[in-house]
């Protein structure tokens, strides 16, 4: 069983759903992306999702756009993202997926990609732009190195494409809450509550719900119905807001207020409860 299935199973003994927060790799800098990884697992984060920094990133909104551009602006790698990783695990088991568009990855090399990640102690990879019907070669090596491929869903999605995800995936599936980019709202669609239970029909896997999620109220919101709740441009802004103090406050408090932020993003689990007909697997 992957580090991943164990912390939904761990969730779903517990009777609690999971919250995911997504960081952009080298902003504003690598040995600050490392104290953010031990920040989020100290806040809480039952999942980390690892954004690596690209130059077109078509799905993301304008906040994490310019989150990779002040990361490629010092030329972060991929080696170097591992490295960051690997570093972090020796203290931390919180899972890590790498959240990549395919270019990075090909550019790196799909075998050489899947051996690295492993033995820096990534646990999953999630491709943007990952063709499904291209998926074999990337499958192949992920299992070969016991990695979970996490694959996205949306509300366009039709009920077959539904299943031969559900085929595919590993870990859990991502459910995009709302059709377009990334970005914070104040208000989440209800075509989320509805994905979920089309997907749930299909798969046995945990199902968990992002783009939009900004707030404890929302992540509570989708708590009813969704194993987990993923939270990124929010806390990308949080990295931005105060990363322009930095040359003079020092890069602790940076580190202190993102961990501040995601740790108020949870609310009391016992105060989450399930819809009728919803299934409390995490």
């Amino acid at each position: 069983m992957s580090r991943i299935s164990e912390t939904f199973a761990h969730l779903k003994s517990a009777g609690k759903r999971g919250l995911i927060p997504f960081i952009t790799a080298g902003d504003p800098d690598l040995e600050t992306t490392r104290n953010l990884l031990l920040a989020l697992a100290r806040a809480g984060s039952d999942v980390i999702e690892l954004g690596v920094p690209f130059s077109d990133p078509i799905a993301d909104g304008p906040v994490i756009q310019r989150a990779s551009e002040r990361a490629l602006r010092r030329q972060i790698s991929v080696a170097e993202i591992l490295e960051v990783v690997k570093g972090a695990r020796r203290e931390m088991d919180v899972p890590v997926v790498i959240f990549s568009y395919l270019n990075p990855l090909l550019q790196f090399g799909v075998t050489r990609f899947a051996a690295e990640a492993a033995r820096a102690g990534v646990d999953a990879v999630l491709l943007t732009d990952l063709p499904l019907e291209e998926a074999g070669e990337f499958t192949k090596e992920l299992s070969a190195n016991a990695l979970d491929l996490i694959l996205l869903v949306a509300p366009t999605s039709t009920d077959e494409r539904l299943r031969i995800i559900a085929e595919k995936a590993s870990g859990f599936i991502y459910a995009v809450s709302r059709t377009g980019v990334t970005g914070a709202t104040t208000e989440l669609s209800n075509e989320a509550e509805k994905l979920v239970k089309r997907v749930r029909a299909v798969s046995q896997l945990p199902v968990a719900v992002g783009f939009g999620i900004s707030n404890a109220e929302q992540v509570a919101d989708v708590w009813r119905y969704a194993d987990a709740a993923v939270v990124g441009s929010a806390i990308v802004a949080e990295i931005e807001r105060n990363g322009r103090v930095e040359r003079t406050a020092g890069r602790g408090d940076l580190i202190q207020v993102v961990e501040e932020f995601v740790r108020a993003l949870k609310p009391t689990q016992s105060n989450t409860k399930s819809e009728p007909g919803a299934v409390a697997t995490a």
